[in-house]
């Protein structure tokens, strides 16, 4: 058998890549874990934060990730799409969107349409002043409108997650995010076949649409088949661990053929949580909860490649009056356009006014369709130095830029105005808000370690505890003194005057801290499997009073209550 010949260095290179990507994620995760704390510290959407660490990194900053790092991320960029995609699908409740489906898919033809002819309009006519050249200036504003009309799902849903939102303006964001996509492949295929067919006489418009309808029949075709897998296997083995593992590895093929096969992720991993949600509702809710957890570090790292990967060093600085009036156009359209189709709809009050801002952010599917529109329009000038396929790939970079850092804020506006900002709070969420401290009032005093058993009973027959602070004459804590030590002697009455609460008390083992959060002492509590512990000052060791299981749950439901949850 004859040896191979390899290069010699193609185990380096091979080990040099697979460093490189493992360096990239170290710094995605850590950078974008930083960049997100210190953004949600002065009060802006965590996302934003990851954004700009990328821009610091990546292109237009500090050069650490170039392009081929970028390129090398390829993958784990195209699966955090199709987790996102899934994640969104899993919002997307029947019972839900029956009652409002007119309502969202009117909404969603307004505000998208609207966009792309706003923004089709004045880009065209500022083309138009600046090359004389009418084609060039049809097809620019064509494309740039169509691309306009994509919302990007990953960082408006990222904010909805953040803020914990719920509500009917929640739910018709979540709706016109999973549904922008589709609208933005058709549009985008109606526009730039159009466009083609001005500057070069060739393509056809029909061709072109058959080719994006096609494109999103098999991605919602490949997203049923999986789904209807991932179903039979939920039904028959109902660990989460191995339910989860599966859906993970389910969601790698869907994402992986779907990118072969060039169709569209998002769509098709969408479409696997849409029918899981609705086929198994209650056996699915631990999996897209294990997801989310698995999902956080897949999420960071992806918004920091965005930012990255967006490069403006080499943009003509006329560009930026057309960048300026795409994104005018388009959030002006946005907004325009889901205020008129919720009035037409009868939508509530909430959806008319603020559902317009919780659009503007744009992403990665808009750039791949100015690189995809960039490869059609061919070498078209603009000006001397500039070509058409250039122009638009700049523009659009250098608006999803500025859109993706606009984008959460007005998300985070437009859910404090309606006042869906957190109402989907849990009980856990909940715990985590209050402390120790907040269940402190109306405490019975210690008793002293020199009481008489006579004056314990008394204790346990005037208060509702089973347990008991004793301190010494500092007040120090010395112990405790329960109900189950005290029962030992309750029938010899004889010692209750002259036994002492020394004599039977308990030392100390476990206690809370008043600064300590209801959720981190409840699952103590829950793990020791006891119903009540003392509560001891930090600095001083002075008893504070006492904290019990059924107390914290009176306290989350009265908190729920009063939210309104």
């Amino acid at each position: 058998m004859c040896p191979t010949n390899r290069p010699k260095n193609s185990n380096k290179d091979s080990e040099l890549l697979i460093m490189t990507i493992l360096i990239l994620i170290g710094l995605g995760i850590l950078g974008g874990m930083a960049g997100g704390w210190f953004f949600q510290k002065i009060r802006f959407p965590q996302v934003v934060g990851y954004i700009v660490i990328g821009l610091l990194l990546g292109e237009s900053g500090l050069r650490v990730i170039d392009s081929a790092g970028l390129a090398s991320m390829r993958s784990v960029n195209i699966f955090a799409l199709g987790i996102i995609g899934f994640l969104v699908g899993g919002e997307l409740k029947l019972a839900g969107f029956k009652k409002y489906a007119r309502q969202f898919i009117t909404i969603l033809l307004f505000e998208g349409i609207c966009a792309t002819i706003l923004v089709a309009l004045s880009t065209a006519l500022i083309v138009w002043k600046i090359t004389h050249c009418i084609p060039a200036a049809i097809a620019s504003g064509l494309v740039l409108g169509a691309i306009s009309s994509a919302t990007d799902p990953a960082s408006t849903i990222d904010v909805i997650w953040e803020y914990r939102a719920k509500g009917v303006l929640t739910a018709a964001i979540v709706a016109i995010v999973a549904l922008d996509d589709a609208l933005a492949l058709t549009l985008y295929g109606l526009c730039s076949s159009t466009a083609q067919l001005l500057t070069s006489n060739t393509g056809s418009v029909m061709r072109s649409l058959g080719q994006v309808f096609t494109e999103l029949a098999a991605s919602v075709a490949l997203g049923t088949a999986f789904a209807v897998a991932v179903v039979l296997f939920l039904k028959r083995f109902a660990r989460n661990e191995r339910a989860a593992a599966m859906t993970i590895g389910m969601l790698a093929l869907v994402i992986g053929i779907a990118d072969a096969g060039k169709l569209d992720v998002i769509l098709a991993a969408m479409m696997v949580g849409f029918l899981l949600v609705n086929l198994l509702p209650r056996r699915s809710e631990e999996v897209f909860r294990l997801l989310r957890a698995f999902a956080t570090p897949i999420y960071i790292i992806f918004f920091v490649m965005v930012g990255a990967r967006l490069a403006l060093k080499d943009m003509p600085l006329w560009l930026w009056g057309i960048v300026l009036t795409y994104i005018v156009g388009r959030n002006f359209g946005k907004a325009a356009g889901s205020w008129a189709g919720a009035k037409l709809t009868g939508a509530a009050p909430s959806v008319r006014n603020y559902l317009g801002l919780g659009l503007f952010a744009q992403g990665g599917v808009a750039i791949g369709l100015a690189i995809v529109a960039g490869d059609k329009l061919g070498r078209i000038p603009v000006t001397k130095d500039l070509l058409l396929s250039d122009m638009i790939v700049y523009v659009v970079t250098a608006t999803t830029l500025l859109l993706q850092l606009i984008g959460p804020v007005s998300v985070k506006l437009s859910l404090r105005k309606s006042g869906e900002e957190g109402k989907n709070l849990t009980e856990e969420d909940i715990m985590n808000d209050l402390k120790v401290k907040d269940l402190l009032g109306g405490q019975p005093p210690p008793l002293r370690e020199s009481s008489s058993i006579a004056d314990a009973v008394k204790y346990f027959t005037r208060y509702d505890l089973l347990i008991y602070p004793v301190v010494d004459d500092n007040n120090a804590i010395r112990g405790i003194l329960t109900f189950e030590s005290l029962k030992d002697i309750l029938s010899d009455r004889e010692c209750w005057g002259w036994l002492l609460v020394a004599d039977i008390m308990t030392p100390v083992t476990e206690a809370a801290s008043p600064e300590e959060t209801l959720h981190s002492v409840y699952d103590r509590m829950q793990q020791l499997r006891i119903d009540q512990m003392p509560v001891i000052g930090e600095t001083e060791r002075k008893p504070l009073g006492v904290i019990d299981l059924r107390g914290i749950r009176q306290a989350v439901n009265s908190e729920l209550l009063k939210r309104g949850i």
